[in-house]
């Protein structure tokens, strides 16, 4: 059973081993993007008792001391960096979903908004909450912190959300995304399931044409295969479902979610002209939202609104970061993903500098797939401190990397360094990516058919976590 299912998983996320699969939109439409967009549009021509009414809807929670005093800086101001969550906290009308061990907050959606400082052009980049990272130490908000340890991406919201608070949950969230990025996040918003079956319910329903009949208790659906409207229940346990549909991957169900939405914000646009409708639509979006205090309240959020409704279609990119199987590094771990170099870095360092990433170009950039455990690595010690190429070995291993000896350099050295034979220069990015500013060079002297990896006092460790 278990082979079976992760040979799915494969075939769902990549062709065989070879290319990995993005989506055409992403998940950003999932819980905001377009259903914000529509709901501030509806604001603008809003009495004034109801701009205060929805006004005072929406959450604030302050999050600067959970954050830690060592982030990114923004390399580039003017631009903003908007962390958004879909979240499934457990508590109240939400505490039916889920098994009975789920009993924290989870995170269903998770990606960044970058909107750069000429607004001409904005990405959206996700991340498969499959995605296995280091999470960092985090407050849990109950006086303890957690420690760091390796888990999927949205363990991290569970973690800092162990008390039930949003703010707790995105400060991790953010701490998490923050350390594997190097982007500086400057707001969040977190929105709940209740709010989006109260979107759903207020617009009188979602038609949605299932392919196949879908049957899943977690999800608390039945559905038959064809065109159906579907009330906000039913709508909810559409774009959570996951296995017995498709390839049961979290990749998989992004298309669902997609087109859903795309339906939602049609329908949301042509109720526009009913006050009941409305109403009740903006109602459920804003009771469930949670931000900063930067992006409490409705003004500000409108004006997030108008500046993406200016930005062209064309110019708008939705992009997951480049991702494959962890099943392709260790063989029995079918249940995760893991982030693909050095196309992942590139997005990363792209949006960090305000640079323009057009889906087509990461999409050629992905071809000729390249796995951690397809790189040899040598490792030498050049730092005169006993132990050291151990210890990174040990990390390399741990990343997925095929070690294949270590030693000393003979030599002190002031920083580290790469070098490669003739032949192995993907392979060389692969690893080179994971060290940002480490020099790579092809050496006739180089070890055949390895990357040697000269190890200096510049080098850090927690890159490789």
């Amino acid at each position: 059973m278990s082979g079976t299912r992760g040979r799915r998983r494969t075939a769902g996320r990549a062709d065989g081993r070879g290319q990995t699969r993005l989506t055409r939109r992403g998940r950003v439409l999932a819980w905001t993007g377009g259903v914000l967009t529509v709901m501030l549009l509806g604001v603008g021509g809003a009495g004034a008792w109801i701009y205060q009414d929805l006004n005072g809807n929406i959450h604030s929670a302050d999050i600067d001391d959970k954050l830690g005093g060592e982030r990114p800086d923004n390399l580039s101001p003017g631009s903003k960096n908007i962390l958004v969550v879909g979240s499934d906290t457990r508590e109240g009308a939400n505490s039916k979903y889920g098994g009975p061990d789920l009993t924290t907050m989870q995170s269903d959606t998770l990606m960044v908004l970058h909107i750069p400082a000429n607004r001409e052009w904005a990405t959206v980049l996700s991340f498969p909450r499959d995605s296995w990272v280091q999470i960092p130490s985090c407050d849990r908000g109950n006086g303890s912190m957690s420690k760091p340890h390796k888990a999927k991406i949205n363990e991290a919201f569970a973690i800092g959300g162990s008390s039930g608070e949003v703010g707790g949950a995105a400060a991790c969230s953010i701490k998490t995304v923050e350390a594997h990025t190097g982007l500086r996040i400057d707001n969040f918003m977190s929105i709940d399931f209740s709010g989006f079956k109260g979107m759903v319910d207020a617009l009188d329903g979602i038609e949605v044409c299932p392919k196949q009949n879908i049957v899943s208790d977690k999800a608390r659906l039945r559905l038959k295969a064809g065109c159906q409207t579907v009330d906000g229940e039913t709508a909810l346990g559409y774009v959570r479902v996951r296995y017995g549909v498709g390839d049961g991957s979290d990749i998989g169900r992004i298309g669902r979610q997609q087109e859903f939405m795309n339906a939602l914000v049609k329908k949301a646009k042509s109720k526009l002209t009913s006050p009941d409708s409305l109403y009740g639509f903006l109602q459920a979006g804003t009771k469930s939202l949670t931000t900063d205090p930067e992006m409490d309240g409705i003004k500000p959020i409108y004006a997030l609104a108008n500046e993406l409704k200016g930005i062209p279609t064309e110019r708008l990119s939705f992009l997951t970061v480049p991702n494959y199987p962890r099943e392709a590094d260790f063989p029995r771990d079918i249940a995760n993903v893991v982030w693909q170099y050095p196309q992942a870095t590139d997005v990363f360092t792209a949006l960090a500098k305000d640079k323009e990433m057009p889906k087509a170009q990461l999409q050629a950039s992905v071809k000729n797939l390249i796995y951690a455990s397809q790189v040899r690595v040598q490792v030498l010690n050049g730092t005169g401190v006993s132990g050291r190429a151990g210890q990174v070995a040990d990390k390399l291993r741990a990343a997925g990397y095929n070690v294949v000896g270590t030693g000393n350099a003979g030599r002190t050295v002031a920083k580290s360094a790469l070098t490669f034979p003739t032949g192995l220069e993907k392979q060389a990015a692969v690893l080179a990516s994971r060290f940002p500013g480490t020099p790579s060079t092809v050496s006739a002297d180089a070890a055949a058919g390895a990357v040697t990896l000269v190890v200096g006092p510049d080098l850090k460790l927690e890159k490789l976590e």
